[in-house]
């Protein structure tokens, strides 16, 4: 591990965290709150963070991120187009919020993940599920496969849509959270293309957000709001002002109106109480990683993206930076690889971490230079 020298940037002292933790209890109209600066990593705000429960429409916030991907790896495409099947008509036709699709009624892929996205269309995510997938159990694998991917491991779902399953469907503040960054860093072109708009208006039938932040937090760009009478009424919600992005995540909330209340109330807080300062340009050198049988023995590592420490207003101390990889990475390597992460410890608040890249690529080694780096490594 490799611990970088500490920048001179201001960040919460205890006794400030506790006066900002007091602030907020306003929030308590949402029994399950979170409040994340994507940028640094580090938590504004959490309340039951960890705690299990079932998201709802929240849940096609995964539908959408697997479609981005299956879209960036050439898998799918957005001119595509699915039927509805009889299987998906009879399933869910009907069923609560949807684009009102016919049996046999022929949409694009595009026209899919814009009704999913902001009109919350269940009848969507199945047709979608079933086009892609050949069923929506086969979807529902792929679902899951991806959030054990990305590291949402208290997480499961069930179904594509977030429909009641009996509990089977389940997440936790944090893995919402994470599942946000991770969508909006590795497609902020879709991102930005599909969510945050007003509605959709789809054969003659013209639908409303309800995203409650939208038009009312400046910045706010999505994401996905939730509600079932056993989960109540839940938020994943994201925006962007002045080059800092906060993702937040309000569930359980008892009526719609507290939760647009609570949803405003903590990204405006998150805005105007916290500050940041840039530790990293995208691409910019962070530290180097060992690497292990290859070509060059070390690996630059990069900033996969602009890195933030985020601190509360009126208060100072420095933040302690380590870099984490579990090494040495073995080669071959490419460029751009996700293998280690920079740690921003601030006083009074816990560690929190941001991706790091390789800068370069590094291949295997040859013959000759295992035995250069044998020797190296005697010497030194």
């Amino acid at each position: 591990m490799a611990i970088l020298p500490a920048l001179a940037l201001a960040t919460a002292s205890t006794g400030a965290g506790s006066d900002l933790q007091r602030e907020a209890e306003p929030f308590a109209a949402a029994p399950i709150a979170l409040l994340i600066d994507t940028s640094s990593g580090q938590i504004l705000f959490a309340r039951d963070a960890d705690r299990r429960f079932m998201p709802a429409s929240i849940t096609k916030v995964m539908t959408m991120f697997l479609a981005f991907e299956l879209i960036e790896e050439g898998k799918l495409s957005p001119g595509q187009s699915f039927a509805m099947s009889e299987q998906a008509y009879r399933d869910w036709y009907g069923k609560g919020s949807r684009m009102f699709l016919e049996l046999g009624e022929v949409v694009t892929v595009e026209t899919l993940l814009l009704g999913i996205a902001n009109v919350s269309a269940n009848d969507g995510a199945a047709v979608l599920a079933e086009g892609v997938a050949g069923s929506v159990d086969d979807w529902v694998v792929l679902m899951n496969a991806k959030a054990r991917e990305i590291g949402m491991n208290d997480s499961h779902f069930g179904t594509p849509n977030g429909w009641m399953d009996e509990g089977r469907t389940f997440s936790t503040a944090h893995d919402l959270a994470l599942l946000a960054r991770e969508m909006i860093a590795r497609h902020p072109r879709l991102y930005r293309f599909y969510f945050g708009r007003e509605g959709l208006d789809y054969r003659g039938v013209a639908q409303a957000n309800h995203d409650p932040i939208r038009g009312r937090v400046a910045g706010a760009d999505g994401i996905k709001t939730g509600f079932t009478n056993q989960a109540g009424y839940g938020f994943l919600g994201s925006a962007e002002r002045d080059g800092r992005r906060l993702v937040m995540v309000a569930a359980a909330a008892a009526s719609s109106r507290e939760r647009r209340d609570v949803s405003i109330a903590m990204m405006e807080w998150g805005f105007d109480a916290f500050d940041s300062r840039g530790l990293y340009q995208r691409g910019a050198y962070v530290g180097e990683a060992q690497v292990q049988e290859g070509a060059e023995q070390t690996v630059p590592l990069v900033a996969a993206a602009p890195i933030n420490a985020t601190f509360a207003r009126g208060a100072s101390s420095q933040p302690k930076l380590t870099i984490r990889y579990e090494g040495p990475l073995r080669a071959p390597l490419e460029a751009g690889e996700h293998v280690a992460e920079l740690e921003i410890e601030m006083e009074g608040a816990p560690p929190s971490r941001v991706p790091l890249v390789t800068g370069q690529a590094v291949a295997s080694a040859t013959g000759w230079q295992r035995l250069r780096n044998g020797l190296w490594g005697v010497i030194g």
